[in-house]
């Protein structure tokens, strides 16, 4: 059993020395900002690098505490572990939404806080394609929250601008009867479109 938990003053700190480290490198040009929400919502972006979640918690800045959803894999690692779990990131099979992913991503929304997840569930480059995972959308149905898009460029070139983009939330639809599969995948599909829709380069 892990005695250590979550710690905001630990995640300001990582956040404090990551931006320092960063913005040696990297100088980020976020729009859509005032689409944020206040209180809980499933933030979602595509993914093509491990800082990835480095850049998106820089975007939404030191205020929001965002608890990233990440992969099992991570957390069988002693420091990462300790790391991980300090942040207050949530673990995850990629190949099934278990109980205790659910659990931990829904006493978040109650608490009114932000958990960010990649649908894709795998970094993809550019010249590549994945059926993205239908999680995010589950969870955010199931709890009520707003869903925001979030597109981070696939190229990032040192020192250059990095123009990453804050989409505007919305809700799934509730209804009475359970969703197919199909029904699922046009929601992930609409997800996605939405994301790629707020690439500078194309809009």
């Amino acid at each position: 059993m892990r005695k250590w938990k979550p710690s905001y003053a630990f995640y300001r700190g990582c956040y404090r020395i990551a931006r320092a480290v960063f913005s040696a490198f990297y100088w980020l040009d976020v729009k859509g900002k005032e689409n944020i929400p206040a209180g809980a919502a499933m933030v979602c972006a595509n993914h093509s690098s491990s800082f990835d979640p480095i850049l998106i918690a820089f975007a939404f800045g030191i205020g929001c505490h965002l608890h990233f959803i990440a992969k099992i894999e991570l957390f069988k690692v002693p420091v990462v572990s300790f790391v991980l779990v300090k942040l207050g990131a949530i673990s995850v099979d990629r190949g099934m939404l278990e109980v205790s992913t659910i659990k931990r991503t829904l006493s978040y929304f109650k608490e009114g806080e932000k958990v960010a997840i990649f649908p894709e569930g795998t970094r993809v480059h550019e010249e590549d394609r994945v059926a993205a995972k239908n999680g995010a959308i589950k969870l955010s149905e199931r709890a009520e929250v707003p869903l925001v898009p979030v597109y981070v460029p696939r190229k990032k070139r040192w020192f250059r601008k990095i123009p990453l983009v804050i989409g505007e939330p919305y809700y799934i639809e509730k209804q009475s009867e359970k969703r197919s599969a199909e029904d699922y995948a046009r929601l992930v599909d609409d997800l996605m479109h939405r994301i790629e829709a707020l690439n500078p380069v194309q809009s």
